[in-house]
């Protein structure tokens, strides 16, 4: 018995040396029972060429892009989450999100909401889009014409009661509201609008895509696109503005730009300081 338990005893060590001289798994990047930070970025997945859903499935657009470089550089997991654009705020104060991030305009409400929010990083204008064959030439064709626009974005709030150009809306047959760009655009592709209210880039996007369709553009609204983070987040976001400062240093951000021509790059702010 006593050289059965020698010969077991042997046997145990040999496995035991055995198993030192393997080689170790690879370092994830984190101290042994430190966990990698997983950042989830909330976007609309349906505003190209920001954010949108491409031919193979996957999240992609310049911010997704942006984002997940800059989470690569800090050693971040890096995922995204579709947001109803309408209710992104609630969405991002229900933890569903780190982040909204999707050509989102920076507003004094946010500010006095307690929003953290991010240097802006593109300047935008709102443009209307028709048919080429509508016979709308400016906004002062607009009257009597029903116009669309996505909810929860500058363009209606601007639209809107109280908002800059409440008077021009005033002179529509109707303002129709969708949940997003590519229902407007449906809408007037299929002539159950006259136009679409949209931001410029989102226009031009479709435009490029699409043959029959005319871009107005008189400068109805100039806005700054940004990145709101919860109250109490702005560590995070001083975080993330470095990361992507790091990605305009080393020339990643101007490359990932020149893969989105309807991106004016005269108009993204941190190429143009």
């Amino acid at each position: 018995m006593k050289k059965f338990f020698a010969m077991m005893l042997a046997l145990v060590m040999v496995l035991s040396l055995a198993a030192c001289g393997e080689k170790a798994p690879a370092d994830d990047g984190a101290a042994d029972g430190d966990e990698v930070k997983t950042f989830v970025m909330g976007i609309d997945p349906e505003y190209p060429p920001f954010s949108y859903i491409d031919d193979n499935g996957e999240y992609s657009g310049f911010d997704v892009e942006v984002c997940k470089a800059a989470c690569e550089l800090l050693g971040w997991n890096f995922e995204v989450f579709g947001v109803n654009w309408d209710q992104k705020l609630v969405q991002l104060d229900a933890m569903e999100c780190d982040c909204i991030w999707s050509g989102m305009t920076i507003l004094d409400s946010m500010k006095e909401a307690g929003y953290v929010l991010s240097a802006p990083y593109y300047y935008n204008t709102q443009v209307i889009l028709v048919k080429d064959d509508s016979g709308i030439t400016s906004s002062a064709d607009l009257a009597g014409k029903v116009v669309s626009v996505q909810l929860g974005t500058s363009g209606e709030a601007l639209l809107n009661e109280g908002g800059d150009l409440e008077s021009l809306a005033a002179t529509f047959a109707e303002l129709s509201t969708t949940d997003s760009f590519i229902k407007c655009f449906a809408d007037l592709d299929g002539n159950a609008v006259d136009a679409v209210f949209v931001d410029m880039p989102v226009a031009a996007a479709y435009v490029a895509e699409n043959e029959g369709f005319t871009i107005i553009n008189e400068d109805l609204g100039a806005e700054e696109y940004g990145i709101a983070f919860r109250s109490g987040d702005a560590e995070m976001c001083a975080e993330m503005e470095a990361a992507v400062a790091e990605l305009v240093a080393n020339g990643t951000y101007a490359k990932i730009a020149a893969n989105y021509p309807d991106i004016d790059p005269v108009n993204l702010v941190f190429l143009n300081d």
